[in-house]
This record gives C-alpha cells, structure tokens and sequence, in this order.
C-alpha cells in the first residue's frame, strides 16, 4: 500500500448531499431531525455535522458530516441504521457523496 492510499485511508470522512422529503413525510421527518442531529453530534469522532432546509429547493434537506475517520463514520452508519430516525426517513430518496479528506 503506497504513502498516498495510507493517507486517503486515515482522513476525515466528509458527506454533503441531501434528502428529498415527501410533503406527506415533511412533519414527521421535520420532528424527529433535532433528536437525530442531537444524537449524531454527540457519537465519537463527529466533528461537524448538519441538517438544514433547502432555500431553493422545497423539501430538501441538506445533510453536511465530518467525521474524525472512516471507524468514526463507520460507528454512525451502524447507530443510523437502528434509529428511530432511520424508520421515519425510510424510503425517502437521498443523494449522498462520500469522500476522505486529509
């Protein structure tokens, strides 16, 4: 393994992207978001993390996450996917990229 993969491999995990809510969803989803970004921001190895309305696009949801490193952001994908929040948001389309910064 080069220098250059061993880096990629050790930086933060950084996710941008969105979530498209359906208006019969909004109030639900819109309800159970602070609990979530309450819950995300206090895992180990959050650095920053965000979700915020869109002011161009009607129910979206930007989504913006920085994560100490890929176990770090590994540990969230894992609580996510057994959290109320992941019932609640089920099915609702996304638009996600995943990049490792240094």
């Amino acid at each position: 393994m080069s220098e250059e993969q061993t880096i990629e491999k050790s930086g933060r995990v950084l996710l941008n992207g969105y979530v498209d809510v359906p208006a019969d969803r909004w109030e639900e989803v819109r309800e159970a978001m602070q609990d979530h970004i309450t819950l995300t921001r206090n895992e180990a190895g959050c650095v920053m993390f965000n979700v915020t309305p869109c002011r161009e696009v009607e129910l979206r949801l930007l989504v913006e996450e920085i994560f100490e490193n890929q176990q770090a952001f590994d540990a969230h994908q894992a609580r996510t996917k057994t959290s109320p929040w992941a019932d609640i948001t089920a099915g609702i389309p996304r638009e996600y990229s995943v990049r490792v910064i240094p």
